[in-house]
């Protein structure tokens, strides 16, 4: 199948993030299946969706990860021209959900497996799909606790998010958190009698408002945009009508931090205020969504070098958006940004790639299986 019938195919399945993915699996391990390449359906603890892993090559020898997941935003915006989940080609445009985030990467390795597969390989080359990554990263670590028993260790891992096929070698780690807080309802005209879960959260909002503020102080890293660690108050609910003393106040929070920060530590003073409610007879509960660490790949590492081989540009030095590539790198594979698409058109109505994109990624992955023949 030709790169754009393949991305079709996988337009078609809507695997929306948090719902069960069985079928882009059963298609895709179907497909290898056909190249005679076995995969392995990794579930994760949900029990309805799961990670796939695929070895092309040696697996007891040490070799490269083409990383993707498989999972979308939904697209529920307005403003879609056409039926999000059905490809519609314009020129060279390729409009649906998912195409440059990031089933255009996904298309393009799968695209490149007859090649992959036409003579053998000395080191291996490992597709690795995850799910959930929308979510916070939630599926990969499932894939990582059982890489040793799949594979030798890699050399490294090429993370196909939408990067324009530049390679980028570092990116924020975030952390993302849910304080819900419960008082004691009533009407309004009696305060005295109830406990108001808003003006209990507003002691934790100005915490999250403060640390923000103070995160802008510093430390820096001059390599990301903004050059600081940051914090923000996403979203906030609570109360039913105004005469009626609200009960319940949800907050989510997200701390997203420059390499060398634990992105939980920047929640730590927002934690301290929801938990001091508890003293003024307020029930706290705090979770923490997702959490997954920054990437930080030295331009010196080899990886870094075969990437500018293989894409024939200089790597990028950063981005501040997040991606699971500083989870293998703290399971410690070395691990690099690079895939099609441009991350400014991903999660917005009328999402595209272009043919040219998908065409180069393939190209890079064939040059990558070369490398691997010599």
């Amino acid at each position: 199948m030709q790169v754009v019938e393949i991305l079709r195919k996988l337009i078609d399945f809507p695997s929306i993030v948090g719902t069960p993915n069985g079928a882009i699996v059963s298609w895709i391990d179907a497909y290898l299946r056909s190249f005679a390449v076995e995969a392995h359906i990794l579930p994760g603890h949900e029990g309805d969706r799961a990670n796939l892993f695929a070895t092309i090559g040696p697996s007891d020898r040490p070799g490269y990860i083409l990383s993707g997941h498989m999972d979308v935003v939904p697209a529920n915006e307005a403003g879609w021209s056409a039926d999000p989940f059905v490809l519609r080609t314009e020129g060279e445009r390729l409009y649906g959900r998912g195409t440059s985030d990031m089933k255009g990467f996904l298309a393009a390795v799968l695209a490149a497996v007859p090649t992959l597969t036409a003579s053998p390989l000395a080191r291996p080359v490992h597709l690795a799909f995850s799910y959930d990554e929308e979510a916070g990263c939630r599926g990969v670590p499932h894939l990582l606790a059982r890489l040793p028993e799949l594979c030798a260790p890699p050399l490294g891992a090429i993370i196909g998010e939408p990067s324009g096929m530049q390679a980028i070698l570092a990116h924020k780690g975030k952390a993302a958190a849910r304080i819900i807080i419960k008082g004691r309802s009533g009407h309004s005209s009696r305060p005295d009698l109830g406990l108001n879960a808003v003006h209990a959260m507003a002691d934790v909002l100005n915490a999250a408002i403060s640390t923000a503020e103070d995160l802008m102080q510093g430390p820096f890293d001059g390599a990301f945009e903004p050059s600081y660690s940051s914090l923000q108050a996403g979203t906030i609910s609570g109360g039913q009508a105004v005469n009626i003393i609200p009960e319940v106040c949800t907050l989510e929070v997200e701390a997203r931090a420059i390499s060398g920060i634990d992105p939980v530590s920047p929640l730590a003073l927002v934690r301290n205020a929801a938990e001091a409610q508890k003293a003024r007879g307020f029930a706290v509960e705090w979770e923490i969504l997702s959490a997954y660490p920054a990437l930080s790949l030295a331009p010196t590492a080899p990886l870094a070098g075969l990437l500018r081989e293989l894409t024939g540009k200089a790597p990028l030095a950063a981005v501040s958006y997040g991606t699971e590539a500083g989870l293998y790198q703290r399971a410690g594979v070395d691990a690099i940004i690079c895939g099609p698409g441009d991350i400014a058109r991903a999660h917005k109505p009328d999402e595209f790639i272009l043919t040219s994109e998908l065409a180069a990624c393939q190209a890079m992955v064939e040059a990558l299986a070369a490398r691997c023949r010599a």
